[in-house]
């Protein structure tokens, strides 16, 4: 949710984030009108209720034949309070429509929409084949290690099974993730991905994106489409210590989503599927630390992908695309050969205050005084990540290269058909 002394204060520069996003900057103005209107609609609900404590007193003051013309004063004013507080309600729903109207301020992401991202760098070589290249499914059923066609008849579109060294290839990768989480300072946590509608409300998730997520309307309640969610929620209406820094976990979860709107997209193989595991970084810190925090979270996702060998390129998002939670988000982004592109494996967003102020995860700072924490996420490992190491570590024979940091849970050096 917006800072609402912020917009008051710096109006121009939400009006131009939300031209950067595509957005409506109209809804800046509406905001601070509707503020000041909440305002005075508080002060004369205020001031009638004033009226009427006083008038209270005159009544408990009066003579016997005064009362009766006294009270029936009160309860004209009584109709009138009630009438007051109808309208500050009115006017404080009006406020927090907008609020959740208007989405974070960009803090130095590119203007423009999907195709207008920046790209800040490329890391390690494009592999270059003296053979047929073949795409990560055609070699995953050769090496019998996904299994799409029996997924779809379990589950429809879009479902799989890992086998044998596939699934021993993603546990391995995720174990990988939540051993440099935790060597990095990290708190490793398995959460719920089950959560209820003001846990995904106050991520932003339900803002744009609720036709991607699975609800559960028998229970009134949502599966998760990646842990950033639950621990999100950790900490709801909590005040939190961050006098020894930043408080840091890493959430390992199966995720959920719909893929709506995305039919025609990588339909073929895991880059777009139901269900996925995920091991997600999830920072809470003061919001002067939010950025330098940014760029560490971006360092793990680099030692991560350089230790399963895959190349890979780092994009400043656009802020069109960027969700409404963040200000700014860092994608990277690896080689699939049989693509001849480059496709998203991690990202990692600077969420600023905006989750925690609708959740209410506050800190005290030095003077004691509670302010609104700043959130980050990252992710550091996840399912799709094995169509880059497949793609990209495949052989002229049709076998598969297996990274040296994933051969002590895989237990092999290559995999062969």
């Amino acid at each position: 949710m917006i800072d609402l002394k912020f917009v008051r204060e710096n109006p121009d520069f939400v009006k131009a984030s939300q031209v950067a996003r595509g957005e409506n900057p109209a809804l800046v103005d509406q905001l601070i009108a509707a503020d000041e209107a909440r305002r005075s609609a508080i002060q004369a609900a205020d001031e009638l209720r004033g009226e009427q404590k006083a008038f209270g007193k005159k009544i408990g003051q009066a003579t016997p034949e005064e009362r009766p013309a006294l009270l029936e004063g009160s309860n004209e004013l009584k109709a009138r309070v009630k009438d007051a507080e109808a309208a500050q309600a009115e006017a404080e729903a009006r406020v927090s429509e907008l609020q959740y109207a208007i989405p974070n301020p960009i803090q130095g992401a590119p203007a423009g929409g999907e195709e207008d991202f920046v790209v800040l760098e490329h890391v390690g070589e494009v592999p270059e084949f003296d053979f047929e290249v073949k795409d990560h499914m055609d070699l995953g059923e050769a090496l019998g290690i996904i299994d799409m066609k029996r997924g779809t008849k379990i589950g429809g579109a879009r479902f799989y099974y890992l086998a044998g060294d596939g699934a021993w290839m993603q546990l391995g990768m995720l174990m990988l993730a939540a051993q440099k989480a935790r060597e990095a300072g990290f708190k490793v946590m398995i959460p719920p991905v089950l959560v209820r509608p003001e846990i995904m409300k106050g991520t932003g998730f339900l803002d744009e994106h609720d036709e991607e997520i699975y609800y559960l309307e028998r229970d009134d309640l949502y599966l998760v489409g990646t842990s950033e969610v639950a621990l999100a929620g950790l900490h709801q209406d909590e005040i939190i210590d961050l006098s020894d820094g930043p408080l840091l976990y890493a959430g390992w979860s199966s995720c959920f989503r719909r893929e709506a709107g995305s039919y025609g997209k990588d339909t073929k193989g895991i880059l777009r599927v139901h269900q996925f595991d995920k091991l997600e970084m999830f920072v809470y810190c003061k919001p002067e630390d939010a950025e330098a925090m940014h760029q560490k979270l971006l360092k793990l996702e680099r030692d991560m992908l350089a230790a399963v060998e895959v190349p890979y390129r780092i994009i400043d998002v656009a802020a069109g695309d960027l969700g409404s939670s963040a200000a700014r988000k860092f994608d990277t982004e690896a080689w699939i050969p049989s693509q001849n592109t480059y496709r998203e494996l991690t990202s990692t967003s600077n969420c600023t205050t905006f989750q925690a102020r609708r959740l209410a995860t506050r800190y005290r700072d030095e003077d004691g005084k509670t302010q609104i924490a700043a959130t980050l996420n990252g992710t550091l490992a996840t399912t799709r990540w094995l169509v880059a190491i497949i793609e990209n570590g495949q052989q002229a024979d049709g076998s598969v290269r297996v990274p040296e940091a994933l051969r002590p849970w895989v237990g092999k050096d290559v995999l062969t058909p």
